[in-house]
């Protein structure tokens, strides 16, 4: 008995083969007329979707703890120095 993978599959292959050869434009166009459905059932969760027969393993509990304190009052704000005078009038900054 031969165990290569080739030939025990080659019947297999042959059989594949025939069905595409015989029904291949079928099944082409099945696929198209199919695959806006699969496309819609992915986009809609099907693969994420759980079960409704499914019971969680173990339920995730969130505790919120709100402050009872209020929180510090901001820092004072410090007023920026101009760069320049305003009663400045050189109107030749960038002569060279």
């Amino acid at each position: 008995m031969n165990t290569h993978p080739v030939i025990l599959l080659d019947p297999v292959f042959h059989f594949l083969d025939a069905v595409i050869r015989d029904y291949g434009l079928y099944i082409y166009m099945l696929m198209v007329w199919l695959s806006p459905l699969l496309i819609v059932w992915i986009l809609t969760g099907g693969f994420w979707r759980k079960s409704s027969r499914q019971r969680p393993v173990a339920e995730i509990q969130i505790i919120v703890i709100h402050p009872t304190t209020a929180p510090p009052s901001l820092p004072p704000v410090i007023p920026r120095k101009p760069t320049h005078s305003p009663d400045d009038h050189d109107n030749q900054s960038f002569a060279a």
